[in-house]
């Protein structure tokens, strides 16, 4: 089986070769990893990528430093920005790419190839379910995705939610949504392979204080104005002692959420760190007391699994994708009742069974995840076409 494997997602930091991978580009890479890793002897897997406006501007055909380790990569000879027009390219890209039995597009949108099969991955539907939350840029897949619906013949997403998702806004039929899984980019064992101390005194954080945690974009999808409220509540009803860590990049209408942490009264308990390293982020995972997680919509919610692996009891919406991932090993909470979030915020403070029972039951749930798992189910995908 040839497969066309797009890796564009995977992208590198502004002005460097180093990948600054999360979300799509960090599905795209490990799944890259995990499908050239197994043992997978039918399987002829080929690598190919746009580059960016600057680059193909400049000329450049430049990799970021982690897609070194990959066989020969194919530069399509035009930016990503145009791949609105891929539909009158279809000629092109059989004559001038090659022949394959499988191209997967793996950013909501696939080459129209005129033979082989053609899977795309959609990851979520907020752009069609919440355009409130969006920007310009990232409605614009909705006209990308319903392009190259015509010529798809399988879409791979995450979850039953937006499976369901798929169908009710596309209107694409059941038969052709096929449900893989993610995983974490840790393993159990993940803490033990780096240098803790090190690491700490390296990281603008007292790890004597203890601290709620929060790991995602900044941006209002991810409901962090009722979790800073819910923190004030803590604070002044319940008299808290902890402080609340927020980790991830600023991502688009982010102001109304750094508004909402300087009005508050605890303010200067309210911390922002930006992008960390792997083991930075797995340390603040390791020693939160609890991770907590009120996003309205996911696609799947891998920060819920990573915080698992690590041995961090969660608390997250009830809604989405989200029970789908975190099973019987989470609490469940109404993304829109921030009072019912700071009472299970308090009450999993006051019960250190609760604590321990999640835990291990976290642990448990996690060991069902793997790359491993996921390029098997990716193969599966694969020959349900073949």
């Amino acid at each position: 089986m040839k497969v066309l494997f797009d890796c564009t997602s995977v992208r590198a930091a502004e002005g460097t070769l180093r990948a600054r991978i999360s979300g799509i580009g960090y599905y795209t890479y490990s799944l890259m990893k995990a499908l050239q890793k197994g043992n997978f002897p039918d399987l002829e897997l080929n690598f190919c990528r746009q580059p960016s406006m600057k680059q193909w501007l400049k000329h450049q055909q430049q990799l970021p430093d982690v897609l070194k380790q990959f066989p020969s990569i194919q530069f399509l000879p035009f930016p990503v920005t145009v791949s609105d027009f891929l539909g009158k390219s279809a000629g092109y890209f059989t004559n001038n790419i090659g022949h394959f039995d499988i191209i997967h597009g793996t950013d909501h949108y696939v080459y129209p190839f005129k033979e082989g099969k053609k899977v795309m991955n959609i990851h979520d539907l907020t752009f069609l379910k919440y355009p409130q939350f969006c920007t310009n840029i990232v409605k614009q897949y909705t006209r990308r995705i319903k392009k190259c619906l015509p010529w798809t013949d399988l879409i791979i997403t995450f979850s039953e939610s937006t499976k369901k998702d798929i169908i009710d806004y596309l209107g694409v039929k059941k038969e052709k949504i096929f449900i893989t899984s993610e995983a974490s980019r840790y393993d159990f064992n993940y803490l033990k392979t780096i240098n803790i101390d090190l690491i700490k005194s390296k990281t603008n954080y007292d790890f004597s204080q203890k601290y709620l945690l929060f790991v995602s974009t900044i941006e209002p999808r991810k409901n962090i104005i009722s979790l800073i409220k819910a923190f004030n509540i803590c604070k002044e009803k319940y008299h808290l002692h902890h402080h609340l860590i927020l980790i991830g990049n600023k991502g688009w209408q982010y102001e109304p959420i750094f508004a909402e942490i300087e009005n508050s009264p605890f303010s200067d308990q309210i911390h922002h760190l930006g992008y960390l390293t792997d083991a930075q982020l797995a340390i603040f995972y390791a020693h939160a007391d609890m991770f907590i997680y009120p996003s309205f919509y996911e696609g799947f919610g891998l920060p819920i699994l990573e915080a698992m692996t690590l041995g961090t009891p969660v608390i997250t919406s009830s809604v989405s994708s989200m029970p789908e991932v975190g099973g019987d090993a989470a609490i469940y909470v109404n993304p829109h009742d921030v009072d019912a979030l700071a009472n299970r915020i308090y009450q999993l403070g006051l019960d250190p069974i609760l604590r321990q029972s999640l835990i291990e039951k976290g642990k448990n749930r996690a060991k069902l995840y793997s790359w491993e798992r996921v390029a098997q189910e990716t193969l599966k995908a694969y020959s349900y076409l073949a």
